[in-house]
């Protein structure tokens, strides 16, 4: 559904999950989705969830492959062996997905808009629909064909709607993988007539050997740092590495140290910085590790965390205000914090107002300890 070559890299879309050669720390979910498959008794729709950047996708593409080289379409030059989901990046086949030109897989999600140069906030009814006609067209005895809706929760009412007609009535030799990174929003019809595939947050140390491998030019002190600061997704890791995640990180780690007093100055001139027209990755990762670092200090209790501070003084600064706040002042904090970050586009607020509101919010809360 979209032209590869006339949208920009979203938010974790350079991870490239039609692109991916390889996937780390789920190789039970492979296994469970290629023994279905070998059983002969494969569900025809899967609900793939987990944490945003960690696989699920590139999980749906890579198993769409091994189906595509295997049953009724043009065979793989180098088909994967029964017991893996590998396959050479230059077959036909994994080009033609990588591509998005293959004829038996069509991928669902939110539409770029070139007249506004913004993604459509949505899947709409339009966009779901077209699976129907996708499985309707003929094909050679034997072909499957797979749809991939990343991601399910964006899909508005009408569009999940059509969706649920569709897992209701299955096509024959036809396939369904949606991918939902918050389950919970998705219709119960939807959920219950899936089976659903939960994947974890991948380990520390698989997060940096992906942004090692898909941007080998990152220092290998950035690549740690990202990877730590990512909470387990990939995706997450490699937008703070394009947008200057790491440097960002320092600088919203100095300015907290002046906590309980901030230095307004030296805020103003951050907030502006990360808020500018033309940095919305920049912003879009101030914003997670904002929530990130929120997150941690709701969970903090007083002592310093375990493990090597990425900046000096972040753990003891963590470790003092969880100790001075108690748990009801720290969850009010995050709905704060939170709150306003997520709503920023929806509700067209101003970012750089929003992102000193959010660091003002923290000296509130640690001025009132």
């Amino acid at each position: 559904m979209s032209d590869a070559n006339s949208i920009p890299v979203g938010e974790y879309q350079s991870y490239g999950p039609r692109q991916a050669k390889s996937l780390l720390g789920h190789l039970a979910a492979e296994h469970s989705l290629r023994s279905a498959w070998l059983s002969g008794r494969m569900p025809h729709a899967w609900l793939i969830t987990g944490p945003k950047g960690i696989g699920k996708a590139t999980l749906a593409f890579r198993f769409a492959r091994y189906v595509l080289a295997t049953a009724g379409w043009p065979a793989a030059a180098s088909p994967p062996k029964d017991d893996s989901l590998e396959m050479d990046p230059e077959d036909p086949v994994f080009r033609a997905v990588a591509g998005f030109s293959h004829p038996g897989l069509l991928t669902v999600e939110r539409q770029w808009d070139p007249k506004r140069k913004v993604w459509q906030g949505v899947v709409n009814v339009d966009t779901v629909r077209a699976m129907g006609r996708f499985f309707a067209m003929k094909a050679a005895p034997g072909a499957w064909r797979i749809a991939v809706i990343d991601a399910a929760d964006d899909m508005n009412r009408n569009a999940a709607n059509a969706a649920l007609k569709l897992v209701e009535e299955p096509p024959e030799r036809g396939l369904v993988f949606l991918i939902s990174h918050a389950p919970g929003g998705l219709l119960p019809t939807i959920r219950s007539r899936c089976r659903v595939l939960g994947l974890q947050a991948l380990a520390e140390a698989d997060v940096a050997r992906i942004v090692g491998e898909h941007r080998p030019e990152l220092a290998p002190t950035d690549i740690a740092t990202v990877a730590h600061l990512a909470d387990g997704s990939a995706g997450r890791a490699i937008a703070l590495a394009d947008a200057g995640g790491p440097a960002l990180y320092r600088s919203m780690i100095e300015l907290l140290t002046d906590l309980p007093r901030l230095d307004l100055v030296r805020l103003d001139e951050f907030a502006g910085r990360v808020a500018r027209r033309a940095a919305d990755a920049e912003f879009a990762a101030a914003a997670t590790l904002m929530r990130g670092w929120v997150a941690r200090l709701v969970k903090a209790n007083g002592q310093p965390a375990v493990g090597v501070d990425l900046v000096a003084g972040e753990g003891a600064l963590l470790a003092r205000l969880g100790g001075q706040l108690g748990l009801e002042p720290r969850l009010a904090l995050w709905d704060k914090v939170a709150g306003l970050l997520n709503r920023v586009d929806a509700a067209y607020l101003d970012r750089k107002q929003v992102l000193m509101s959010a660091f003002l919010a923290i000296e509130t809360a640690a001025a009132r300890a």
